[in-house]
């Protein structure tokens, strides 16, 4: 009788590929995680209870087919395995990097709750398309037909990324603006190396511009260029992003030193990228030998921590109103943060800064405790009176989270409708505007989410609009 190969979680435990040490780590901007080997993925893999009702893959926004692709790296069929990965996440091995697994898929993980600890679904998923890359699995697209419809879409973020190679299997002419030099939106400007190294974005831009994507990139679309693009595509799909910082109103906010989170982590990876960037070097978006706070506890504030530490900053701290407990961010990326020497300041939140000639040389703290629940269900921060102390800093970072721009007067379009946020009003599942033959997908219709929602809205719309192009053809053929 053959020996099951799968459900092995009550015989071998949970393990995550190795661990770089975090003396060694704060040295570069490497990933931090080794790689799974052959037999080491596959026996992960083999834990995988492969659930009735697989809650890993109904929590997944792609839902991803996980079990089944779990299965196959355990008996060997890599190859498969990667194929079914790939057929439902435009990017796995971006997610299989940054997604927080620990919320999503693992987090729904049955065996974690029967206390065996969950499945590594995510450092198999990197495992599994990696090997693709290595293996030659991975080819540029080659639509079976040429269609002679068109898609302009504005940002080349994931989601305009994730649109981009569905419409081009299908045979679609398409053509990627965005404001950058370089594609790939906070994939390849807000995101640290430390997480996703840059060569695994490039190579699947590379991917798309081999399979026929046109990038314009440096391109800042405006009112013209919107109606420009508007009348040489078929349709428009908007993947802007939210790049908006939100911003604080106190006492000294306008002091030399206090910075945006997007404007520092930018710098950084153009400098991994060997560019020449005078703020860095200028030493204004610079941490090296400074005392630096970050404001904020979300991924955002995670990535600019982790990266002060590597730039060689004297002290690290990050304050936040809640506690450890209530943090939007990882509690993967707290812990790896912990360790590589970042001190977390908890129910602590800024009333001003302190300044010597227009430099900023301190935060003004006040202490704060946990309240009644607020309307989203979460206890409000309350201030303590008479606790405030001042926390010295040389460089003050701001990582409040992302709003929209105001597009419909940035694209000339008054009629773009959007929500009282600013975001952009848009069908679910298909992100059709009331514009016709206008979508929107990603962060600018949910505001600052996920990389793999913006991937999942991408792919929906995508389909939406090769089904209007369908209906299109047909109606024409009569």
């Amino acid at each position: 009788m053959a020996k099951q190969p799968m459900l092995k979680f009550v015989d071998i435990a949970r393990d995550m590929p190795e661990k770089r040490d975090a003396q060694a780590r704060r040295e570069d901007f490497h990933e931090i995680y080794a790689e799974f080997s052959d037999a080491k993925a596959a026996e992960q893999a083999s834990r995988c209870s492969q659930c009735g009702v697989p809650y890993c893959q109904s929590h997944c926004p792609l839902h991803n087919n996980i079990p089944d692709w779990l299965r196959m790296t355990a008996t060997g069929r890599l190859e498969e395995a990667y194929r079914l990965s790939q057929s439902t996440n435009t990017f796995p091995e971006i997610c299989g990097r940054i997604c927080p697994q620990d919320r999503l898929c693992e987090g729904n993980c049955v065996i974690e709750q029967s206390g065996h600890g969950t499945v590594t679904i995510g450092a198999v998923e990197k495992y599994l398309t990696d090997t693709a890359w290595e293996k030659g699995w991975v080819k540029p697209i080659a639509p079976a037909r040429e269609r002679s419809q068109s898609v302009g879409i504005i940002g080349a973020g994931p989601g305009g990324l994730a649109a981009a190679d569905m419409l081009r299997r299908a045979g679609v002419q398409v053509t990627i603006y965005d404001r950058y030099d370089r594609a790939g939106g906070l994939l390849t400007y807000g995101i640290p190396g430390f997480k996703l190294e840059k060569d695994v974005v490039m190579r699947r831009i590379e991917q798309l511009e081999q399979g026929g994507v046109e990038f314009v990139l440096n391109c800042n679309v405006d009112a013209d260029i919107f109606a420009t693009i508007r009348a040489e595509h078929d349709a428009v799909v908007i993947a802007t992003g939210v790049y908006k910082s939100r911003d604080l109103s106190m006492p000294g906010s306008g002091a030399q030193g206090i910075v945006k989170a997007l404007d520092y982590l930018t710098a950084s990876n153009r400098k991994g990228f060997g560019d020449a960037v005078a703020e860095y070097d200028s030493g204004m978006l610079n941490a090296h030998d400074k005392r630096v706070v970050v404001i904020g506890a979300g991924d955002t504030a995670m990535d600019c921590v982790r990266t002060a530490i590597r730039q060689g900053a004297k002290s690290v701290k990050c304050l936040y109103r809640r506690d450890r407990a209530n943090m939007p961010g990882s509690q993967r990326e707290v812990q790896n943060a912990e360790e590589e020497g970042v001190i977390f300041e908890w129910l602590s939140a800024p009333k001003g800064f302190t300044d010597q000639d227009g430099k900023v040389t301190g935060v003004m703290v006040q202490r704060m405790r946990l309240g009644a629940p607020d309307a989203t269900g979460r206890q409000a921060p309350e201030v303590i009176e008479g606790a405030d102390y001042v926390e010295e800093a040389d460089l003050v970072i701001k990582a409040l989270g992302f709003e929209p721009e105001d597009l419909p007067t940035l694209f000339g379009q008054p009629d773009l409708p959007v929500t009282k946020w600013g975001t952009i009003k848009a069908a679910y599942g298909s992100g059709e505007t009331a514009m016709d033959g206008v979508y929107a997908v990603g962060d600018i219709v949910r505001g600052a989410s996920l990389v793999v929602w913006a991937i999942s809205d991408g792919r929906d719309c995508a389909a939406a609009i090769l089904k209007r192009f369908d209906a299109a053809t047909a109606i024409a053929a009569e």
